[in-house]
């Protein structure tokens, strides 16, 4: 009876490790289903049902401090909060399409310098710099949008919505009406009560940055190469200054000539937008783009979206015109990278690594894909490195700081 016992218990512990081993054999698969563009045959990612979107959104959120963020955190302090920022948000945007890029890159330049604490709107004071003075955010623009909205807050529930929450939830509405993905987010971001200038200054890719730079910046803020290329697909709206390519039309790396790796034929598009003149030199001597362009879109009806001022101040709109709908939001860029069009040097680099490469081919082929991996990185983006609890504070202005005890 013994024996048969022993038996029973070695015959339990076999099956548990049977087990154990095939579900990790199926976790590596999935893993891999979920890092790799396409299959083994070359094929695209299936599309996934919406339990796994799910399934995959909540792994992304694994990996955020989740201590104090919840899903309706003013479930109970402010139940309204959420349809209050994204109706103000829609409004303004159906008489202002141009607002769509601006809070989107707002968001960016606020959670990119020590993470989305609202500390990007802060104003300068007699104690404190503004990391709005920083050469990358002087072309910045929603500032005016986030306070009509928190001063709509504060009538409602006076001293309770952070503004780090409203950003990252109209920067989601943003992305939502400009065609992209909508994406779940919690809630609970404190504010900061100090700005970041010369980290600002620093850090924030410039449109000349190299490949390296691009990677090494995103790497030490969390992001891999897959997420660091999905987010740049934000660059399929807005509009950037004739300023910041201009280089590479005429007088690319001072060699005189255009950048080589440009399109024959749409280097001569740009030229007639952007005529040469003595100014047409290195971006590095002027105000940087950042990660996103470097003012909202235009919304010329002119072709490429030229903007109707002054000859020496073009601007060219990322969207051409919304080119292939809303639907093709992000996939548009990731095909005009391909064809040699992207308009900064930042943009093109991402062509420069097989990795890179093959997650800017993947997105331009499977909409889908990119959809579901921009919606996974923005949720990262928004919940990096946030201050909760005691650590922050929650402005009832947000351009200025609450006076600390």
């Amino acid at each position: 009876m013994r024996f048969l016992g022993d038996y029973k218990i070695a015959l339990l512990t076999c099956s548990v490790i049977a087990l154990s081993i095939y579900f990790a054999i199926k976790g590596v698969e999935f893993r891999f289903a979920n890092d790799s563009p396409g299959n083994r045959n070359g094929g695209k990612v299936s599309e996934k049902s919406l339990f796994e979107d799910e399934f995959m959104y909540m792994s992304i959120a694994e990996d955020i401090d989740r201590s104090h963020l919840h899903y309706d955190y003013y479930r109970e302090s402010c139940p309204t909060a959420e349809k209050i920022i994204a109706k103000a948000s829609r409004d303004i945007y159906n008489v202002t399409p141009s607002v769509a890029p601006s809070l989107i890159r707002l968001l960016f330049h606020d959670c990119f310098i020590e993470g989305c604490d609202a500390s990007v709107l802060l104003d300068a004071d007699e104690a404190h710099t503004s990391e709005k003075d920083a050469s990358p955010n002087l072309s910045l623009k929603g500032f005016d949008v986030i306070d009509a909205i928190k001063s709509e807050l504060e009538n409602v529930c006076p001293g309770v919505v952070s503004c780090a929450d409203l950003l990252v939830l109209a920067a989601r509405e943003a992305v939502l009406v400009a065609g992209g993905p909508f994406y779940p987010l919690e809630t609970g971001r404190k504010d900061s009560a100090a700005a970041f200038r010369e980290i600002a200054e620093q850090q924030l890719p410039a449109p000349d940055a190299t490949l390296s730079e691009i990677l090494e910046r995103f790497s030490v803020r969390g992001f891999n190469e897959r997420e660091t290329v999905s987010l740049f697909g934000a660059h399929s709206i807005g509009i950037t200054h004739c300023t910041f390519f201009k280089n590479r039309l005429y007088n690319f790396s001072a060699t005189g000539k255009p950048d080589p790796e440009l399109n024959p034929g749409f280097l001569q598009e740009l030229k007639t937008k952007c005529p040469f003149s003595v100014s047409a030199s290195s971006p590095s001597a002027s105000p940087g783009t950042g990660l996103l362009p470097s003012l909202p879109a235009s919304d010329s009806e002119n072709s490429y979206g030229m903007s109707s001022g002054k000859r020496n101040d073009e601007v060219i709109d990322l969207s051409y015109n919304n080119e292939g709908g809303d639907e093709n939001f992000g996939t548009r860029y990731f095909r005009r990278l391909m064809q040699k069009k992207g308009l900064l040097f930042s943009d093109q680099q991402l062509m420069g690594s097989e990795v890179t490469e093959m997650w800017v081919r993947a997105y331009a082929s499977d909409p889908l894909l990119f959809r579901r991996e921009f919606a996974m990185s923005m949720m990262k983006l928004s919940s990096n490195h946030v201050l909760t609890g005691p650590l922050g504070q929650v402005r009832t202005s947000c351009s200025k700081a609450l006076p600390r005890n």
